[in-house]
């Protein structure tokens, strides 16, 4: 159970990159634009994806390894990298009000269901757990787009989070489907509402 909490843990620490974006735009907080923001989602992702070439190819046997992956992810992309997928995506092809939103579903929102449903291997989630999953996933984005979109955003998470299609006996993780399932229907109920941002 420690090893579940510390994973959350560093899965939430996340949030601190929307948080700081958006409080750099406070007045008097010098600012961090949205271009750094991406930059450093690239970044991240390159890391990421080195760390897991050198893991999975060449045999990188740190101990945090074993603390923050799960069984299944030790001959597999591990959920770390795909995480740093998800927020790019989200980050790099969409504008801030859409893209925020889903980084905090990512980073606040899954870890929270998955605490909730700890230690339970299921198809689909529990009724609580995907209504957890949904009123989080809804507020983050009320805050930033308009009713519909935000709706339509948090239940297309809620169920990248709460279904766990298998394919070529393959665990699709929710880490990189959250935040492209958020985005992408937030932005086509923007456009079919004809409120997209600019």
């Amino acid at each position: 159970m420690r090893d579940e909490v510390a994973r959350r843990l560093v899965h939430a620490s996340g949030a601190v990159l929307p948080t700081a974006y958006l409080v750099s735009q406070l007045d008097g907080v010098p600012t961090i634009g949205w271009r750094a923001v991406q930059g450093f989602l690239v970044l991240a992702v390159v890391v990421a994806l080195v760390l897991e070439a050198v893991r999975l190819f060449v045999g990188l046997d740190w101990a945090i390894f074993d603390k923050l992956t799960r069984e299944y992810e030790q001959d597999n992309l591990a959920g770390y990298a795909l995480y740093m997928l998800g927020g790019a995506f989200a980050g790099l092809l969409f504008p801030p009000e859409v893209a925020i939103p889903a980084m905090y579903m990512l980073t606040i929102g899954d870890p929270i269901s998955g605490l909730l449903s700890s230690g339970e291997l299921r198809a689909v989630k529990r009724p609580r757990v995907l209504v957890a999953m949904f009123l989080v996933s809804l507020a983050f984005a009320l805050a930033f787009l308009p009713a519909v979109a935000a709706i339509a955003a948090a239940v297309a998470a809620t169920l990248a989070d709460g279904v766990k299609p298998v394919v070529a006996g393959y665990v699709i993780d929710d880490n990189l489907t959250i935040p492209i399932a958020a985005t992408v229907t937030a932005w086509v109920m923007l456009a079919l509402t004809g409120t997209v941002p600019v």
